[in-house]
């Protein structure tokens, strides 16, 4: 299993850290280590002092496949979820100013949370989806798939120049502005639509 994520895929949060919006989506994996398992409790890195929370659409990835056109990407997928890619952003600028690669700050162990799983429907591929984060109960986080950069399909169709996709990876299409800092004792909580998807304390 392959965890692919998309950078900048808002242009409002691309802004918001001061980086260029991407004419081409931007694309960084993690390990399948970084998944937190059900049952296990999510605790602060050792190795940074200022961890954030990034909520995002998550898709799962349901047929293998290679070289896709996006007209037919869409069948790729088959279910859908709210989660967190976090990113340890001190150790991601010290990293960035030195021109080196940033997988220490993105992809360490249990840096992903997927929620709930949701069965995809032709009227969710159709229509925009809100989706939105909590911390300690106060919504920080609004997102609208409408007001991506790359829709669900340019992202597949342009993973799938690069990597095969298998059955069971995942997709974290990106972030909307509202990302920011959380410490130990933090309750994070994802919600797609009204429904609450996952629910997560920081440890």
């Amino acid at each position: 299993m392959k965890i692919f994520c998309v950078g900048r895929n808002y242009a409002e949060h691309a802004r918001e850290l001061n980086n260029e919006v991407p004419d081409e989506p931007v694309i960084f994996l993690k390990p399948k280590s970084a998944l937190i398992q059900p049952g296990i409790h999510f605790y602060y890195p050792e190795f940074t002092n200022e961890l954030h929370y990034e909520a995002e659409l998550v898709l799962r990835v349901s047929k293998n496949g290679k070289y896709i056109p996006e007209y037919a990407a869409s069948r790729y997928y088959n279910a859908i979820t709210v989660g967190i890619d976090f990113t340890a952003r001190d150790v991601q600028q010290e990293l960035k100013k030195k021109g080196l690669p940033w997988e220490k700050a993105k992809a360490w162990d249990n840096s992903a949370v997927a929620g709930d799983w949701i069965d995809l429907t032709p009227n969710m591929q159709k229509n925009s989806i809100n989706f939105s984060m909590q911390l300690n109960g106060e919504t920080v986080q609004n997102g609208d798939s409408s007001k991506m950069i790359f829709s669900f399909e340019k992202i597949i169709a342009n993973i799938s120049q690069y990597f095969s996709i298998n059955i069971g990876d995942l997709i974290y299409t990106g972030t909307p502005a509202g990302v920011g800092e959380c410490v130990v004792g933090d309750v994070l909580t994802g919600f797609f639509e009204t429904r609450k998807v996952f629910s997560l304390e920081v440890k």
